[in-house]
């Protein structure tokens, strides 16, 4: 189970870090729609893959589908993809359509608990079973897996614009030198596929952890005139972490879970890696433009036209204060210095999100270390 949960992982993490790489190279040649156009053939082979290889399971339980869990379930979702989505345009909760989405998410999820709940521990009436929330290792593999999620798609999020805007590489460029993370994560991912039946799963997490807030601190160390090669063996420390997270992090949630579960439970596992991926890219999105703002009015204090710097007459050939042009370059380049900082304590904020999460997955428990069982006079499959 452990090396099939590494396999499926490489799909699952390298397809978003291998993403950029081709997204910039379809804006590059063919334009930016085909970003979207490419999900449309992805898609149908992906449907006649399914529909070729895998047979339709039957299922033990009987029942009506509950339509109610899943539409509260389903709005809350919606309502709060849409309030992150929409927040950083209309000033978050100064916007009454941010504040009816929030409100309406908020009641759904609040119905949806209530409706689990009641509905009793089995959950033969809830689109969820409240016997989920029961299990010690799941839940706190549904936080972990939350946690990773907002690491993989927030950075993933951070350092296209970062390569972009502030270090004015093409986009093609930006995609390449990303891509290398997703060769790191395929190593640690086939690494793991051979050891995690053969070693305590939470300390190959915590190694994970370990290298991805080691990536995570070097990235907030980050200026104006960092290197290729700095770029690419971060990122593959970085997508080294990553990978060595996913397949052991699924195998111990997954692993004291009853079999009539884990469909619900594999459902339920990935809408929250979803969740966070969407929570923690609106987070950094918006500490990014109010970090901005705020360097940018710290710096400009203290730039004034009586600055020992502009006596230089290098110095006044390009920021001169003195002359509209000047003002608009010296403000240009206050906005890069600003943002610079406001990328860096972003990766920070990362990075301390990934140690946060070191001790939560000490929180599991391994599986196949209870030890042989007494003979009982009954042969076993």
């Amino acid at each position: 189970q452990g090396a099939a949960m590494a396999l499926w992982g490489v799909g699952v993490t390298v397809g978003p870090i291998l993403g950029p790489t081709l997204g910039g190279w379809l804006t590059e040649n063919w334009g930016w729609r085909w970003v979207f156009y490419i999900n449309l053939p992805v898609g149908v082979l992906a449907y006649l893959g399914i529909a070729t290889f895998l047979t339709e399971t039957k299922r033990g339980i009987a029942g009506k589908f509950d339509w109610f869990g899943f539409g509260m379930l389903s709005l809350g979702v919606g309502c709060l993809q849409m309030m992150l989505d929409r927040g950083e345009l209309l000033d978050w909760f100064d916007s009454v359509e941010v504040m009816a989405e929030g409100a309406i998410s908020a009641v759904a999820f609040y119905l949806f608990a209530v409706h689990t709940i009641t509905a009793g521990p089995t959950g033969k009436r809830s689109f969820v079973p409240a016997a989920l929330f029961a299990d010690r290792n799941f839940l706190a593999g549904m936080i972990v897996i939350f946690c990773v999620g907002v690491i993989l798609y927030a950075s993933l999020s951070l350092i296209s614009p970062f390569l972009q805007t502030l270090l004015g590489y093409p986009v093609v460029s930006a995609g390449l030198i990303i891509a290398p993370r997703g060769i790191g994560t395929m190593l640690a991912m086939f690494l793991v596929g051979r050891i995690v039946n053969h070693v305590d799963p939470r300390h190959i997490l915590l190694t994970g952890f370990s290298l991805t807030a080691f990536a995570l601190w070097r990235m907030s160390l980050f200026n104006m005139n960092v290197d290729i090669f700095t770029l690419v063996w971060v990122g593959v420390a970085q997508g080294l972490g990553l990978g060595l997270l996913f397949a052991p992090l699924s195998t111990v949630a997954f692993s004291t879970l009853p079999a009539y579960l884990r469909t619900e439970a594999a459902g339920l596992f990935s809408l929250m890696r979803n969740i966070g991926g969407s929570i923690g890219i609106a987070i950094v999105t918006s500490v990014l433009v109010s970090n901005t703002q705020a360097n940018h009015a710290m710096i400009g204090a203290h730039v004034t036209a009586f600055e020992h710097a502009f006596r230089a007459e290098q110095v006044l050939r390009f920021w001169n204060p003195f002359t509209a042009a000047g003002q608009a370059a010296l403000n240009v380049e206050i906005t890069r210095q600003a943002s610079l900082i406001a990328y860096l304590d972003d990766f920070r904020m990362l990075m301390i999100v990934a140690l946060l999460s070191m001790p939560m997955a000490m929180l599991l428990k391994a599986p196949g270390r209870a030890g042989p069982k007494r003979a009982t006079g009954v042969v076993a499959d």
